[in-house]
């Protein structure tokens, strides 16, 4: 068995894990990445990228069934699902051969491997031991197992389900989440006959009320079938079809079935108990700055408790780089995250919902909508839906919901609006290009700074 020294031992070549190796070896460390699959993790193979590649092929399918509005004749005649998961499968093989350039320019060592922690403090990948004086942890999660439904066959996770090359005729979505939501928007657009089943009262329940609404709405409009407050019994599936069992009795019928009732940190083998790492409920135990229970040990992304996203982990992982390079960057603060469900339409939040924000300062706080059907660019755009600001009542800004096609771009305006505790006055003096989407954001500031233009 050989030992191999670091100054940086990173397990997980995912979003947390690549982002502190890159920002480690910046600052000058010796830096290990350990990885048993491919860098770039699931965001990248099997999350975010290729979701988003499904999505934007919807996206243009609905642009060419509504054409005829544009005064444009032109039909949607096939859609090729090899062809479709070829595009896919490009835009994620171009940015992985970037991201391995990236790491090898940075002269970063990459182990292909499963890593496991040992009782001294290294990680063993086979026959090799790499030990560093600090390690950080960034394995990732997986699809949460849904009680009593076995994935396999025509049951998909979100992985398998982006590995297919067909586009499913009916497909059944146990979950109204985000990765829920996100799949039965791209589905339906491609053709699909979509039903969302979800045990909470409304979609994307840890948004606000409003967008839940808005979007329900929509998929109504779309020919989704939304049931919430539904709890799924069983589902069952042979050569030909999924069976799906909900309260009550009734059962449903489709090609497949996707199970996204969200994801559980991957932290079961590794090794954590051996290392004394302190974990709940698989969760990784850590403080504001990522150390766990031992010294020298960090944990970033999807396995520590907060907000499972990508650009947290990316954020997590450079702050623990820059503290382990002796640096003093900033405590993260989950809620300052953008948050945004690549729906048809979209939905980006920052900061606080109007329900949290009453519950937290009761009356004490003001609303302001601007609907986008005053925007002109939303009305070229054809893009329905809403900009809604929370701000103290006389002071900061502390909360965002926006509705509609392509408004996930405009929410690091907010962003920076909440991270530097701006009020409305202060930004409302900012002149927004026009037509842009933008401007609604313009519109809502100026409202909120008692000086609206084009709302009522």
């Amino acid at each position: 068995m050989s030992t191999h020294d670091a100054d940086v031992v990173v397990l997980g070549g995912g979003s947390g894990g690549y982002a502190a190796a890159l920002r480690a070896a910046e600052l000058g460390s010796r830096v290990v990445i350990i990885e048993k699959d491919k860098v770039g993790g699931t965001c990248l193979h099997r999350g975010c990228v290729p979701t988003k590649a499904l999505l934007r092929v919807g996206e243009v399918a609905d642009e060419i069934r509504g054409a005829q509005r544009l005064g444009l004749d032109a039909n949607l005649t096939a859609i090729d699902g090899a062809r479709v998961k070829e595009f896919r499968d490009g835009i994620v093989s171009g940015k992985h051969k970037g991201l391995t350039g990236l790491l090898a320019a940075r002269k970063i060592t990459t182990v292909f491997g499963e890593g496991v922690l040992t009782a001294e403090g290294t990680v063993r990948v086979g026959d090799d031991e790499y030990r560093g004086e600090n390690l950080v942890l960034a394995v990732g999660a997986r699809t949460r197992p849904f009680p009593g439904v076995a994935v396999g066959g025509r049951i998909l996770d979100s992985e398998s389900a982006l590995a297919m090359d067909e586009i499913p005729a009916r497909v059944i979505i146990l979950g109204g989440g985000v990765i829920g939501v996100e799949f039965a928007s791209a589905w339906r657009s491609l053709g699909a006959e979509v039903t969302v089943i979800e045990a909470l009262p409304r979609l994307i329940a840890a948004e606000d009320a409003s967008a839940s609404k808005a979007l329900e709405r929509a998929f109504a409009a779309r020919g989704i079938d939304v049931r919430t407050g539904v709890s799924v019994v069983s589902a069952s599936a042979n050569d030909d079809s999924v069976t799906v069992t909900v309260d009550g009795g009734d059962t449903l019928t489709a090609d497949y079935a996707l199970v996204a009732i969200g994801r559980v940190p991957a932290t079961d083998g590794i090794g954590l108990e051996d290392a004394h790492v302190v974990t709940d409920r698989g969760w990784i135990q850590v403080d504001e700055d990522g150390r766990t229970s031992v010294d020298g040990v960090w944990a970033v992304g999807d396995i520590v408790p907060g907000p499972q996203l990508a650009h947290r982990g990316f954020a997590q992982g450079i702050r623990v780089a820059e503290l382990i390079g002796g640096q003093t960057p900033p405590v993260l603060d989950d809620q300052a995250i953008p948050r945004v469900t690549y729906s048809h339409p979209e939905v980006a939040a920052v900061g606080m919902t109007e329900e949290a924000a009453r519950e937290r300062f009761a009356d004490n706080i003001t609303v302001q909508e601007y609907n986008l059907a005053g925007n002109a660019k939303s009305s070229i755009l054809g893009a329905a839906g809403f900009v809604k600001i929370l701000r103290r009542t006389d002071g900061p800004i502390i909360g965002a919901t926006l509705v509609g096609d392509r408004v996930g771009e405009l929410i690091t305006e907010v962003q920076l609006a909440i991270g530097w505790e701006a009020h409305p006055e202060d930004i409302a003096p900012f002149i927004h290009a026009h037509p842009t989407q933008s401007e609604a954001l313009g519109e809502a500031f100026l409202a909120l700074s008692g000086k609206p233009l084009h709302a009522l």
